[in-house]
């Protein structure tokens, strides 16, 4: 008998553990809201506010990318100009937008602007990319 009690008591239990869970009735939960992260944020500097990946490394815009829906850096410019990478189903989010490259791939933009690392930066915070005469500029939030 007390074996019975035992047994009863522990399917009692396992029973109403699932309908409390959510399997036995009730509203379902609601689907989770996935909120996109922006790619890159701004910090302040000595210099104004620029733009850094998610990694703090210095951002950079080419002044020959005017389209905003392509980049003129391609090929053997992406060795000095590294494109900020986008996964092929990212999708925009505040003033960044996605854009393909000739190889197919995306890269993000800000204002249209696409966005490229500088292997000459090795540290979060570093600026070497400055080349005026390259038209190579710090992404700054007001560009």
């Amino acid at each position: 008998m007390f074996r019975f009690l035992v047994m009863a008591a522990a399917m009692t239990l396992s029973t109403s553990h699932a309908v409390a869970g959510g399997h036995g009735g009730g509203d379902p939960p609601p689907p989770k809201v996935e909120t996109p992260t922006a790619p890159a944020k701004v910090i302040l500097t000595k210099q104004g506010p620029k733009l850094v990946d998610l990694n703090g490394m210095t951002l950079y815009i080419y002044e020959r990318d005017t389209t905003g829906k392509s980049s003129n850096c391609n090929g053997k410019c992406t060795e000095s100009w590294v494109p900020l990478a986008a996964t092929a189903d990212a999708r925009a989010v505040g003033d960044f937008t996605v854009i393909s490259r000739d190889d197919g791939s995306k890269m993000w933009a800000y204002r249209y602007r696409p966005l490229y690392t500088s292997p000459a930066d090795k540290a979060p915070g570093d600026a070497n990319g400055i080349a005026t005469t390259l038209q190579w500029r710090v992404a700054r939030p007001e560009n």
